[in-house]
């Protein structure tokens, strides 16, 4: 009987050390989302707020569960009893997972979306709620257009004639299509509306003066040029159609930013 009941205690003190542990993991490893900046990657600056909150509450549900436990050890032992409900995993499973998801988030760093992600997801226009119509005033100088501000103008205006001669001078990471000719690239970015599983890419075709082989896909450019029209295929698709592309004068390469991703806004209707 005594050897059961000192079984029982030191199992009863494992669950409760992996508990702690995998509290204390997920607050830090949401604390070094936070201050690395690897959030950026991940969600939409709006929620930066709510994971630091977040982490803050379980160091605090740390502290107080370490409180407990050593001053006073029979409320743990009734929370305990009350606490676990769960059929789906053995007692024991849950924390042991919790650890181990948490270990490996802070060892391994989010990755960036790539165009892997894009050829997967395909290239988009820019849904109508993302769409900003100061964006087309006509004060609004070509070449001062980013390249999303160049897909939401063609999402207005779509048709590429209107845009012939116009300079441009737009930065992004190279994307390379199966059905483009050698020289051609798309220069594409991720547009994140809430968190990096539902954001999608928008891109330009770019000619460049060279073979793309020289811009390993990936690879961020800042790219200066003329806007003409060409029939070409587009990235998931081998049917030509006419469309705008910027005609390489001058390619640059860039660090990759900090925040690869564009953040949409709310439309302004949405704020009535």
């Amino acid at each position: 009987m005594a050897r059961e009941q000192l079984a029982f205690f030191k199992r009863r003190k494992t669950r409760q050390v992996k508990e702690l542990t995998a509290i204390f993991l997920w607050g830090l490893l949401l604390f070094k989302y936070w201050v690395t900046g690897e959030l950026y990657l991940l969600i939409h600056p709006s929620y930066f707020f709510l994971v630091l909150a977040s982490s803050i509450i379980l160091f605090l549900v740390f502290i107080t569960k370490v409180y407990l436990l050593l001053f006073q050890p029979g409320a743990v032992a009734v929370l305990e009893e009350n606490q676990y409900q769960s059929s789906l995993l053995p007692r024991g499973w849950a924390s042991n997972l919790l650890v181990f998801v948490a270990i490996i988030g802070l060892i391994v760093p989010p990755m960036v979306l790539n165009s892997q992600t894009v050829m997967k997801r395909g290239v988009n226009d820019l849904p109508p709620t993302t769409l900003q119509p100061q964006s087309f005033l006509p004060q609004t100088e070509p070449e001062k257009r980013s390249l999303i501000e160049w897909v939401r103008t063609l999402s207005v205006y779509p048709e590429p004639d209107n845009y012939i001669g116009q300079k441009a001078d737009i930065s992004g990471f190279v994307v390379y299509g199966e059905n483009l000719p050698e020289n051609y690239i798309y220069l594409s970015r991720f547009v994140l509306t809430c968190c990096a599983a539902d954001a999608y890419a928008v891109g330009i075709p770019v000619e460049l003066p060279q073979p793309r082989y020289q811009y390993p896909p990936d690879s961020w450019l800042r790219v200066r040029g003329v806007m003409k029209a060409t029939t070409l295929p587009t990235l998931s698709d081998s049917k030509a159609k006419r469309q705008l592309v910027l005609q390489a004068a001058e390619v640059i390469r860039i660090p990759t930013p900090k925040n690869p991703y564009h953040v949409s806004q709310p439309s302004p209707s949405s704020s009535y």
